[in-house]
């Protein structure tokens, strides 16, 4: 069975949706922790909603990417960047896992009732200023190894794009 060329259009669509939400809660959370404005409250009950999302978000982002048929890396794509291909994808899933139930289980910890669309959610810890700390900490570590996992990918994307020309960026942005 032939391999197809690009990806399939959900998650071609997927990508680029939560490309655009994950650049903007790393943005906001930068945002919020660099600032003390009137409006930081607002921005961090949307980062926390946004973040919910995003968790629900990956879960569709892998369930389609495991029932979906993607295309191959051409072969002039030399083995070690294939593996580095397939390890920042794991490492994106992974991170993209981490981030939201990070911030989930930081919010617990500190003792602040989270709610999606007006329905609250469980609280899975009781509240410890330890754990707090220990799932901020891992919060914004990785959210400095996702921003440079970003950066990794897109100029990969834009080497394959631009000087390659091999087709790689293309199976992501169009049929």
């Amino acid at each position: 069975m032939n391999k197809p060329q690009s990806y399939p259009f959900a998650m071609r669509v997927m990508h680029w949706l939560m490309a655009a939400l994950v650049l903007s809660l790393l943005f906001a959370g930068l945002t919020m922790v660099k600032s003390l404005g009137p409006w930081q409250q607002q921005l961090l009950a949307w980062h926390k909603a946004m973040g919910l999302i995003a968790l629900l978000a990956i879960v569709v982002r892998l369930i389609i990417r495991l029932r979906s048929d993607t295309p191959t890396l051409p072969a002039s794509v030399p083995n070690m960047q294939q593996l580095a291909a397939k390890l920042t994808q794991l490492g994106f899933y992974l991170l993209l896992f981490v981030m939201p139930l990070s911030g989930y289980l930081m919010q617990n910890a500190a003792g602040r009732p989270l709610s999606l669309f007006g329905l609250p959610l469980p609280s899975l810890l009781h509240t410890d200023l330890a754990l707090y700390g220990l799932f901020r900490e891992i919060h914004g570590w990785a959210a400095l190894l996702l921003v440079l996992l970003i950066v990794v990918h897109s100029c990969a994307a834009l080497y394959h794009g631009l000087i390659k020309r091999d087709g790689v960026f293309r199976s992501m942005v169009r049929k």
